[in-house]
């Protein structure tokens, strides 16, 4: 069964159905209204289009029944579409489009295929020779060479993955290392990404009784683990929630 899907949003459910849903799979919002000629002649293409693309999901919302959402983001003009992925706009246009175009828009958010990564540090430097924007062969080798010792080489494949949160939190580990801290707990020194997140108590609790600048590297270590885990886990945003409460 394909995972995409067409749904209706309202003022009340854009926030769950739309925002945090983004959190976990990219949502294209059909901004439209009945008298809308355009609007009609866009929409069942947007449909067809993402009931064909695996992992995005369509949400039409009619402005003249949902003003005040229509209001928050600016609609002036019909049909509006915009993209939303982790909660914010990524993309967006306005108007009717050739369906050539729609198709390219809706491409441009599907979820990447899942690439086995090499496992070895040559495989994984081969990689971003060819690839150099492959954040997850990024976040691997910087992680090997991290847990070698070579904080510097780390650092460097790190600093080129600008925006991610995941290599940021692997700087700011190298950091809190080099300031002989001993802050960062043992837990984290696990093999599988996915089990850093037993960290987090650990992590949080050292936010709450640590100095300015330690505690901001933390923070930044904490919001990289939160990030490498999967979108929408329930026990992820429990941790976010009492991430914030030790920052503030």
């Amino acid at each position: 069964m394909n995972e995409s899907r067409v749904i209706d949003v309202t003022d009340a459910t854009f926030a769950t159905e739309v925002v945090e849903a983004s959190r976990s799979r990219p949502v294209v919002v059909d901004f439209w209204a009945a008298w809308c000629g355009p609007c009609r002649a866009l929409g069942p293409a947007l449909e067809d289009v993402v009931s064909k693309t695996p992992g995005v999901t369509l949400a039409k919302l009619d402005v003249d029944a949902n003003q005040r959402t229509a209001a928050q983001f600016g609609i002036r003009g019909i049909p509006a579409v915009k993209a939303f992925r982790d909660g914010g706009v990524v993309d967006e246009f306005l108007g009717l489009l050739p369906r050539k175009e729609v198709e390219r828009f809706v491409a441009r958010l599907a979820p990447a295929p899942a690439v086995q990564l090499p496992e070895d540090e040559p495989g994984l430097r081969s990689l971003l020779e060819r690839s150099p924007d492959n954040v997850q062969a990024r976040r691997a080798l910087g992680r090997k060479l991290i847990a070698s010792g070579r904080f510097d080489e780390a650092d460097t494949v790190l600093a080129e993955a600008a925006g991610d949160p995941v290599s940021d939190g692997l700087r700011a580990r190298i950091e809190l290392v080099r300031g002989g801290d001993g802050v960062l707990p043992a837990s984290l020194n696990t093999r599988d990404p996915a089990d850093e997140i037993n960290a987090m108590p650990d992590l949080i609790g050292a936010i709450r009784t640590s100095d300015r600048d330690t505690k901001a590297r933390l923070r930044r270590v904490a919001l990289g683990v939160l990030a490498s885990q999967p979108n929408g886990d329930p026990a992820v945003e429990t941790l976010r929630g009492q991430l914030a409460n030790a920052l503030f």
